[in-house]
């Protein structure tokens, strides 16, 4: 069965509101067994931020987990599939930055310091892909934004993730794979 993106945000909200962990890599993991996701698609735009969400509600934060995911949703489908190689900003990094708004109210205007630290998040994410270098692999941006989300938000907020270092196995579903330069390769 083919889902649109819309379906698949919907999906990706139903487990998550499900899942009770603090470790984004483990919910990710969760929803990229599922059949409605790809191993390359903007669905990431969605997942990746709500992994982050759900594990931060799990910790103590004081957010509304549904209302957060249907912001984030609304966010990540504006985001358009393969702007990591047209835009040069990945999805991953963008999804997330939008939870972190989510989490902190953060806006446009803000000038409560939350919009600088969140673009040192986002700066830091980038960089970290932009070492490892492409071509693009959802799997592995995922990873390195949400670590990258982890170290942000326990070294700037009351509430504590759960950091977890994924191995891949993914490396045949991906053709573009770059092996042994990528930090998650299960060899």
């Amino acid at each position: 069965m083919e889902y649109t993106m819309q379906e698949r945000a919907e999906k990706i909200v139903q487990l998550c509101m499900q899942m009770k962990s603090t470790a984004p890599v483990e919910i990710f993991r969760t929803v990229t067994e599922e059949d409605f996701m790809r191993m390359h698609g903007p669905e990431h735009h969605v997942l990746d931020g709500a992994c982050i969400l759900t594990a931060y509600k799990h910790a103590g934060g004081a957010i509304d987990l549904e209302n957060a995911l249907a912001k984030l949703v609304y966010e990540g489908l504006r985001m358009p599939g393969a702007a990591c190689g047209l835009w040069g900003v990945c999805g991953a990094v963008t999804s997330i930055g939008a939870a972190l708004a989510i989490i902190d109210g953060t806006g446009p205007l803000s000038s409560d310091g939350s919009w600088g630290s969140h673009m040192l998040y986002t700066s830091a994410a980038l960089k970290r892909m932009g070492e490892v270098n492409g071509p693009r692999c959802c799997k592995r941006d995922a990873y390195i934004a949400m670590s990258e989300a982890v170290r942000f938000i326990n070294e700037n907020d009351a509430v504590k993730l759960q950091d977890t270092v994924p191995v891949c196995g993914l490396s045949d579903k991906n053709a573009q794979c770059i092996r042994e330069r990528c930090p998650y390769y299960g060899k």
